[in-house]
C-alpha cells in the first residue's frame, strides 16, 4: 500500500469568480492544452514557492552564505529547466518569471513545438499512449517538465506504432482481413 502525502500541489484562487482571472486561466488551458484549472494552478503554486523564496533571499546581505549559497541553488536549477536564461542569473530576474515561461517547458508543449504531434491535444494524446520518449525513457506524463540538455532527445518511442514497433491494432485488423479476403477467391 502507498503512503499518502502530505504536501499540497495547488492551491485554490482566494476569490472564485474573477472575471479577468478566469478569463487569463481559460487562454492558459487553451494554448498549452491543459487538462483543467487545477493544472495551471499547480504550475502558479510551483512559481510563488519559488518566488517567496527568492524574495526571502533579497532580504538577506549580498554576502549572506545562505543567500549565495541557495540563490545560486535556484538559480542553477531555473537554468537546468531552461526557465531562466544563463545570461540573466540574478535573483532579481527570478521575480519577473510568469506561468507561460513553465507551461512552455512542459514535455507537451515540447512535444508539439517539434512538430511530432499536429496540434497540443494531439501531443497529449501521443504522450499519454506512450509514443514519446526523452532520451531511452519513455514518458507518459504530459506535465513532464523538460530539461535544457534532453530537449534534443524528445522523439518516438521505438516500440511505438509511429516509430518502427509493430502496427497498431487496427492495421493489423485489416492486413489479416486483406489477407483472408485474398485466399478465400
Amino acid at each position: 500500500m502507498s503512503h499518502i502525502v502530505y504536501s499540497k500541489t495547488y492551491t485554490t484562487p482566494r476569490r472564485p469568480f474573477e472575471k479577468e482571472r478566469l478569463d487569463n486561466e481559460l487562454k492558459l488551458i487553451g494554448e498549452f492544452g491543459l487538462r483543467n484549472k487545477r493544472e495551471v494552478w499547480r504550475v502558479k503554486y510551483t512559481l510563488a514557492k519559488i518566488r517567496k523564496a527568492a524574495r526571502e533571499l533579497l532580504t538577506l546581505d549580498d554576502k549572506d552564505p545562505r543567500r549565495l549559497f541557495e540563490g545560486n541553488a535556484i538559480l542553477r536549477r531555473l537554468v537546468r529547466i531552461g526557465v531562466l536564461d544563463e545570461n540573466r542569473m540574478k535573483l532579481d530576474y527570478v521575480l519577473g518569471l510568469k506561468t507561460e515561461d513553465f507551461l512552455e517547458r512542459r514535455l507537451q508543449t515540447q512535444d508539439f513545438k517539434l512538430g511530432l504531434a499536429k496540434s497540443i491535444h494531439h501531443a497529449r494524446v501521443l504522450i499519454r499512449q506512450k509514443h514519446i520518449r526523452v532520451r531511452k525513457q519513455v514518458v507518459n506524463i504530459p506535465s513532464y517538465i523538460v530539461r535544457l540538455d534532453a530537449q534534443k532527445h524528445i522523439d518516438i518511442a521505438i516500440n511505438s506504432a509511429y516509430g518502427s514497433g509493430r502496427e497498431g491494432r487496427v492495421k493489423r485488423k485489416r492486413l489479416r482481413a486483406g489477407a483472408g479476403g485474398d485466399n478465400d477467391e
